[in-house]
């Protein structure tokens, strides 16, 4: 195995922020006012702003909020338990949605009424779980309009006017993703839950392995033809031999290490050519003693020149991760005010709870971001890297670390329970090392923020971010003689209380309002609620989420996610709570706006089925009466 010189390494990632050979361009143009007032990506805008400029539901009217439709899906399940993670996009006044057993289906905008239903698994017994999908993709081009749909290992292509499969497209109208990808396959397992992204006729696709102990597939990042589904070009996100960053993994990694899989989704700035992605964690998620090294390009965000694959910039969030800390959503690509200039800038949220904010052309750090030495692994074999990125500024989203006046105080009862599994394990600062005796990690593998990223209001120059404070417990121990890895995971658990809450101590959810020109709060309240607390009388405890927050020009955040299964708008100068709806089932998911018809609405997915709460099947839409 190779050694990495800690110094050589630093001065090549601040050579490679500098790499770019791209000349500086303005900003993004506007898109056309009838496009922007609907919501076309996964993220509203191919730059994942997760804003519209949609302004008819208002501060001072939003508490007037009606059910407009509801389109139930049909096909919710219990056993196996199914969730919806589906931000609806909406085109043209078609919405295009996935459903709880991913079906894929067409509806009018304006009245939830189905234009057409595909069903990927029509045949196919339901025993199994399908997984989730977040959103599709569409294109167009002339006459051409076609929907695409990640499912599991494959990648569907769609007309988007019938719903039938594009059979001129890959075979038969799908891409095996397990194909074209540069690396032996057999016997690994491949997904891809985020929604690819198309530009010009490229179609982007990411997705990739699993976390281990067992081996997994890298996830390389492929561009192909979007008429024939032909792979034009692919970026190995781990380097083969005389690429970029192959020196900083053992010789033969690109051969037998896994992950860096990019599964929170991407995004595109279209006038520069780039697209950006978040990359996770190289596998085994907790032990790195076979792959000694900073390991690029797991944990970087990550900016290829679109057309090519060919990499412009990267910075890398967790060097030689051990602590499950992938990235975990798209970049989000705004322009930022900042001492009366303006910066277009990447936005990357993170498990660990801090935002980091680049220069979007050269990928330098907007604010100071400073290498700091953190513990040193006792377990044999391990090599952690002596220092991480510590951003100065914006404030942590989240708690970090677990200490013993973080313990939860909900109930004498949870109290014990906690301090005895404190007690019997390490707990410290963020980035206390996996170990055999079992570590506490804080924030835990759900973060701090997860897939549903964030959101940024451009008038108020706010990007508006959700958060948890859950805390895993993770115990490694040597593995059987006969397994393929060195070290097992007999323990990868959640720390909670003997009534499933959370072992930290609350509030255990917050909504945050982050001034993008001086990096502080410009808010920050608890969100949402535990219903079984709150009839024991223990109010404002703040609820883990699943989802994200959109941004209005009506100067309201909207936010579902919440254990309490409420559908929320937040006032977007001071964080309050203007309106609240109770959903049939959890909003797990990240809802969106758009006007057809000369009506604005907003949807928001009630698909529950997270941490054995009920699971739906609807798709709700609100709108002022």
């Amino acid at each position: 195995m190779p050694s990495i010189d800690r110094r050589s390494f630093l001065q090549k990632t601040a050579a490679g922020l500098a790499a770019s050979s791209l000349p500086a361009l303005p900003g993004p143009r506007p898109a056309a006012a009838d496009a922007a007032r609907e919501w076309r990506h996964y993220g509203g805008d191919a730059l994942a702003s997760r804003y519209s400029p949609a302004e008819q539901i208002t501060r001072s009217n939003v508490k007037n909020l009606k059910v407009a439709w509801t389109h139930k899906s049909g096909d919710a399940s219990e056993r196996p338990s199914t969730t919806i993670e589906c931000t609806p996009i909406v085109v043209d006044g078609v919405m295009y949605i996935t459903t709880a057993q991913l079906q894929i289906r067409a509806l009018d905008a304006s009245t939830g009424k189905v234009l057409w239903n595909h069903d990927p698994f029509a045949g196919v017994s339901a025993r199994q779980a399908r997984g989730v999908n977040r959103a599709v993709c569409y294109w167009n081009q002339g006459s051409e309009k076609r929907i695409f749909v990640p499912i599991r290992d494959e990648m569907l292509c769609l007309d988007a006017k019938t719903g039938e499969l594009v059979k001129s497209f890959g075979e038969g109208g799908r891409i095996d993703l397990k194909k074209d990808f540069d690396h032996d396959m057999t016997g690994l397992s491949f997904r891809h839950t985020s929604p690819p992204v198309v530009y010009k006729d490229l179609l982007i696709v990411a997705g990739g392995g699993g976390e281990g102990p067992y081996p997994e597939a890298p996830g390389h990042i492929r561009g192909y033809d979007a008429r024939t589904g032909k792979r034009r070009w692919i970026f190995h996100t781990i380097p083969h031999p005389g690429e970029y960053g192959y020196d900083t993994w053992p010789k033969d990694g690109y051969k037998r290490s896994g992950g860096t899989n990019c599964w929170g989704g991407m995004s595109l700035d279209e006038t520069r050519g780039l697209v950006f992605a978040g990359i996770g964690s190289p596998s085994f998620d907790f032990y790195g003693g076979d792959r000694i090294g900073a390991n690029l390009f797991g944990n970087c965000v990550l900016a290829l020149k679109a057309d090519s694959g060919e990499r412009a910039w990267h910075f890398q969030t967790v060097h030689h991760d051990v602590w499950d800390y992938d990235l975990p959503a798209q970049p989000a690509l705004v322009t930022i005010r900042q001492g009366g200039r303006t910066i277009d800038a990447c936005v990357q949220v993170t498990k660990q709870g801090w935002v980091f904010v680049f220069d979007r052309q050269t990928g330098k750090p907007v604010f100071p971001v400073e290498e700091r030495p953190v513990k040193k692994s006792d377990v044999p074999g391990e090599q952690l890297w002596p220092t991480q990125p510590i951003p100065l500024k914006p404030p942590t989203i989240s708690r970090q670390g677990f200490f013993e006046e973080y313990i939860t105080d909900v109930s004498p009862e949870a109290h014990a329970h906690v301090r005895e599994i404190f007690e019997r394990s390490r707990a410290g600062a963020i980035y206390e090392p996996p170990s055999l005796q079992g570590t506490l990690v804080h924030p835990g593998f759900r973060g701090g923020a997860l897939w549903g990223g964030c959101s940024f209001d451009p008038k108020r120059n706010r990007l508006f971010v959700n958060s948890d404070e859950s805390t895993n417990r993770i115990t490694l121990a040597p593995a059987e003689p006969d397994k393929p890895f060195r070290y097992a995971l007999p323990e990868r658990a959640v720390l909670q209380d003997p009534d499933g809450h959370p072992g930290m101590k609350p509030p255990w959810g917050y909504v945050t309002a982050i001034d993008m020109d001086k990096g502080e709060f410009a808010w920050r309240i608890v969100n949402g609620e535990i219903p079984a607390l709150v009839k024991k009388g223990i109010r404002k405890t703040g609820s883990p989420s699943h989802g994200g927050t959109i941004a209005t020009a009506g100067g309201l955040v909207y936010m579902g996610g919440t254990f309490d299964s409420k559908f929320r708008a937040f006032d977007s100068d001071s964080g309050e709570v203007l309106w609240e709806h109770q959903l049939s089932a959890g909003g797990f998911a990240t809802p969106c706006t758009y006007e057809a018809n000369g009506k604005q609405y907003v949807v928001i997915a009630a698909g529950g089925g997270k941490r054995n709460t009920r699971s739906g099947d609807e798709f709700v839409a609100f709108a002022l009466p």
